[in-house]
């Protein structure tokens, strides 16, 4: 009897560590870049650089709120922009989760801003 179960147990876990083996992973969700935390009302820093092609992490580490989109604050006042190259970003986030904008396919000095927290700005550098 034993020896029945055991057998039986022992298929079970071979199946086991097959199928996770052979599991299915969509890689067009996986970070491909570095990552930018932002805090209540800021990024955690002021800049960051990226290789060509890599998408930009953001994570909010705070239950505060961000709209992440592109242009920056100017002495107080709100200016969004398109810049050449860029990737439209439009993204939200509610408090203490994460996400992703780009790829960044083009060189240059772009910039993003959080529309509900004044002077949240982030300058991104693509090399």
């Amino acid at each position: 009897m034993y020896k029945k179960l055991f057998i039986a147990l022992t298929v079970f876990a071979t199946m086991t560590v097959l199928l996770a083996a052979c599991a299915i992973v969509d890689t067009s969700t996986l970070s491909t870049g570095p990552t930018v935390h932002m805090s209540g009302a800021n990024f955690v820093q002021s800049s960051v650089t990226l290789k060509k092609g890599d998408k930009l992490n953001l994570v909010d580490d705070a239950a505060s709120p961000h709209v992440i989109v592109n242009g920056s604050w100017i002495n107080g006042t709100a200016k969004p922009s398109v810049e050449s190259g860029a990737p439209t970003v439009n993204a939200s986030f509610n408090g203490n989760d994460s996400g992703s904008i780009g790829p960044f396919t083009t060189s240059g000095t772009f910039h993003v801003y959080c529309t509900i927290h004044q002077n949240m700005n982030l300058k991104i550098i693509v090399q």
